[in-house]
């Protein structure tokens, strides 16, 4: 069933009752529920205001059905997403289980120093995503490791949050194995390696500006965390885990994957089976401690192990914030993840399907008469795209498609528009925590977006700068015509 011809397009104040509902409603959880908004009380607001969408939608002649193909659509695109979402939650239980998390820490807690722990972690953390062009990867791998030796050197996990995500989605943005990476210029119609190339002159300064403030805040660190109570960490992983770098096998299997191009979903899953067939050989006390009592040799790994893939693992030490540290993981640990993201979705289709979007984008164009204007209007969009849409592929071929024929009517060449995508589309979708991209950062870091976006330096700085080089005027390409 199809709409009928007499529907209309939407008012301007048609656009904005549901996206001021919904910005009110999110504050509202916040105030109410703190850390626990995105445990169900977001979802809801998610619902309600795509609900005030589709009364409004009904008001202008559409048909539920139509709507409703447009939310099955709009939650379709993100299934690839789900698939490696479940896929990480299982990698973690495995890799925690197989000792591949505690071996990092065990030994990062040896080499990083504290006060170049965030800047180290930046570089780290964008070299690795650089080189397999994934930051959910890199975030859930190296992140996770690094989040635990910053707990063990008592240093802020918000920061290194930051840290792990600015390193991760510079090495992104710039990656040529990076989907992103790929799909601005298609979009925009430019060519990849130049696309790349004309990104560094704004990726370059924002990263640097980013490595600087961490080593500050590194430098004016207070660390409480003494040499004995480190090797009393220390220890005490040896005490639970076989420590050996062998357990860094399924590590080096899942970057090597990633370097051959093979999708994500069956590359991480090939990393979370390594994972479970790694801690049967090498961490059978670990599995017999854990298993029900009294079970055998065979019951008790197959259950651990089966276990950790659905539910992760449960470490009791007697120290609860090692417990903390060693335990989690599991495919049910994404499932709150995975119903915030299909909300958000839903939301954001039919605002699509109404032509909510494409209104803003209009008055916005009428509005933009400069070069600046317009690059500023295009960071604009696409960071709201991101936060009505939740999802950053969408906030990259929304206004691309949108903008295309403005930038080329304008005599600009479509690296800018390309570039101008990725500083905002790519890089502001962590920051938002019903977004895809922040939801799983969330869910894999277990710091609260709110915590964390302050210190993602490079994600704050780059979008900016983007803006200030287009009312500049500088390194904007001109369309060349033959």
């Amino acid at each position: 069933m199809s709409d009928s011809s007499n529907t209309k397009p939407p008012s301007l104040i048609d656009a904005l009752i549901p996206i001021i509902a919904l910005v009110i409603m999110l504050a509202a959880a916040v105030i109410y529920f703190g850390d626990n908004s995105s445990y169900g009380p977001n979802q809801i607001a998610l619902l309600v205001g795509m609900g005030i969408a589709v009364i409004i939608g009904f008001k202008n002649g559409y048909t539920w059905a139509s709507m409703e193909k447009a939310i099955v659509h709009g939650i379709s695109i993100s299934l690839g997403a789900i698939l490696i979402l479940l896929s990480v939650g299982a990698l973690i239980g495995t890799w925690l289980l197989s000792g591949t998390v505690p071996t990092m820490i065990y030994y990062g807690l040896q080499i990083l120093n504290p006060s170049w722990f965030y800047a180290a972690t930046c570089v780290i953390c964008g070299v690795v995503a650089m080189s397999i062009g994934s930051s959910w990867t890199t975030a859930a791998t190296i992140g996770v490791a690094l989040l635990g030796i910053a707990q063990g050197l008592e240093l802020s996990p918000a920061i290194t949050a930051g840290a792990v995500i600015s390193g991760a989605y510079f090495g992104d943005k710039i990656s040529p194995l990076s989907e992103t990476t790929n799909l601005a210029p298609a979009v925009a119609g430019s060519e990849l390696f130049n696309h790349i190339k004309y990104m560094l002159w704004t990726t370059i300064p924002s990263i640097s500006t980013a490595l600087v403030l961490f080593i500050i805040l590194g430098l004016n660190e207070t660390v409480t965390a003494s040499n004995s109570a480190i090797n009393a960490l220390n220890e005490q992983l040896s005490q639970q885990f076989h420590i050996s770098v062998v357990n860094l096998v399924p590590l080096l299997i899942l970057l090597g994957l990633a370097i051959k191009k093979v999708p994500a979903f069956p590359a991480v899953s090939i990393g979370a089976i390594m994972g479970a067939v790694w801690a049967i050989l090498f961490q059978q006390e670990l599995i017999i401690r854990i298993a029900t009592q009294g079970s055998d040799v065979f019951t008790a790994n197959l259950m651990v192990v089966w276990t950790a893939f659905f539910d992760g693992v449960a470490i009791e030490t007697g120290n609860q914030e090692l417990d903390k540290l060693l335990s989690g993981g599991g495919m049910s640990s994404m499932l709150n993840t995975i119903w915030l993201i299909m909300c958000a979705l839903s939301f954001g289709a039919v605002l699509e399907h109404l032509g909510m979007l494409r209104k803003f984008v209009n008055v916005i164009l009428a509005a933009a008469k400069s070069t600046g204007s317009l690059i500023a209007s295009t960071v604009a969009t696409c960071i709201g795209t991101n936060l009505i849409t939740a999802d950053q592929y969408m906030s990259i071929v929304m206004p691309g498609r949108m903008y295309k024929e403005e930038y080329k009517r304008r005599g600009l060449d479509p690296v800018v528009l390309s570039r101008t995508l990725e500083d905002s589309g790519t890089i502001t979708s962590p920051l938002i925590p019903w977004n895809t991209c922040g939801a799983y950062m969330y869910s894999v870091l277990l710091v609260n977006p709110f915590d964390y976006i302050f210190y993602c330096f490079f994600n704050l700085i780059n979008p900016v700068l983007a803006v200030v080089y287009g009312y500049m005027g500088f390194k904007i390409k001109k369309l060349v015509t033959k």
